[in-house]
């Protein structure tokens, strides 16, 4: 990687791609293209985000002790806010639970103290927080689901029948059929990070 490339947004290192797969320089792009976009599916197919990032998220506070936060696994919680007046909430009258680094993969939100209930002006709260995996700290089942699904795309570009699945004659089925969309391994691998609504 040069220095005016950005990193890839990817669960598994390029160089550990194309080293696990045999794949030469000559399909480079390829590999880069397919190891993102793979990323970004097993994202989409959990409903959330892996690779830390900083977010900030604004919510209501109805005298509610506990505000859940939309991402995880919460490594830092650099602020909270009383967003109305950007007021800093001091780290007394609140806490993450679970603890911030732990890195585990369960959702996180904040527990106010009980003296907040005596203050009425809070409208809303705005958390500012860095969540997700480190690129040193994503889980194998994660790295192994995003390898699958990167293998099977640079297989299905490499054929150039991107969505089908072939001619399939005789017994009443005679035509091209597609493909499914990902790879059942690649679905087993990723239900424990799915996030589940209730």
């Amino acid at each position: 990687m040069t220095k005016q490339e950005k990193p890839l947004y990817t669960l598994i290192p390029l160089e550990d791609f194309k080293a696990l797969l045999g794949v030469d320089d000559r399909e480079d792009k390829q590999a880069r293209f397919c190891l993102v976009t793979s990323t970004l599916t097993i994202e989409q197919y959990c409903k959330r985000r892996f690779l830390r990032k900083k977010y900030i998220e604004r919510r209501p506070y109805l005298e509610d002790l506990f505000i859940p936060l939309n991402e995880y696994p919460v490594s830092k919680v650099v602020s909270v806010y009383r967003w109305s007046k950007d007021e800093i909430l001091e780290p007394e009258f609140y806490e993450v639970v679970p603890a911030c680094g732990t890195d585990l993969d369960v959702p996180a939100y904040i527990s106010f103290s009980p003296s907040l209930r005596r203050r009425r002006s809070y409208i809303t709260v705005k958390v500012d927080y860095w969540a997700g995996y480190a690129p040193n700290k994503i889980p194998a089942d994660l790295m192994a689901a995003c390898l699958e699904l990167a293998s099977w795309n640079l297989n299905r570009y490499r054929g150039r029948r991107i969505g089908m699945t072939g001619n399939i004659r005789g017994s009443g089925k005679d035509g091209e059929h597609f493909e499914m969309s990902m790879p059942e391994n690649v679905r087993s691998l990723l239900e424990p990070y799915r996030r589940k609504t209730i």
